[in-house]
């Protein structure tokens, strides 16, 4: 049997792309499992499903060794399990030379390992890479005033005199927070500030 394996990180990502790289390499949509999560380990419900389903002499097609995983070790320990224990074959349709079906001879599975471990290197520290260029934009963008989350509540025309029946004990917190239009959680923080 053929399985494709497709993976995006979110899921508002499209992964279309990859899926007719498998139709295309003649695989069945059936065939297909997908994930739309981070491949920053192999904790993912398809790719779990996926491993327990293939049996010795299948073959596992992924568009890019980054659609496997972006954990460098993880990436290499998977590979190990799939083509030595569990005897599957592994295609990379963007990396020729990581298709374990041809070049089984001792300098083929050199040159594989190689490069499985320079693109599994590779992923990896993309992956940083976007955390790290994540972390400066929010960085610059917080330094820029830019305000993340949901909007802030407005506290209306009445909040102040609101506020000061609340303190003398005239109303209730929950009837301040019906009268200023909030939820209870929210006036009391407001309360805090």
């Amino acid at each position: 049997m053929e399985y494709g394996y497709i993976r995006v990180s979110t899921k508002e990502q499209n992964e279309e792309r990859q899926m007719v790289a498998m139709r295309e390499f003649g695989i069945k949509d059936s065939d297909v499992v997908l994930d739309k999560q981070s491949g920053k380990d192999f904790e993912r419900p398809g790719y779990r499903r996926l491993i327990r389903k293939l049996k010795a002499g299948d073959t596992l097609v992924i568009k890019s060794i980054d659609r496997l995983g972006r954990n460098y070790e993880e990436i290499l320990e998977q590979w190990r399990l799939l083509t030595k224990e569990k005897l599957v074959d592994i295609v990379v349709l963007d990396m020729p030379l990581l298709d374990t079906r041809q070049g089984r001879d001792l300098t083929g599975v050199l040159i594989a390992d190689i490069v499985l471990q320079l693109l599994s290197y590779v992923a990896q520290t993309e992956r940083e890479f976007n955390r790290q260029r994540q972390a400066e934009g929010i960085a610059a963008a917080k330094a820029r005033g830019v305000h993340f989350g949901r909007k802030l509540k407005e506290r209306g025309e009445n909040y102040e005199s609101v506020m000061a029946a609340w303190r003398k004990g005239e109303i209730s917190g929950r009837a301040a927070a019906k009268e200023l239009g909030v939820a209870h959680g929210t006036f009391q923080r407001w309360c805090r500030e």
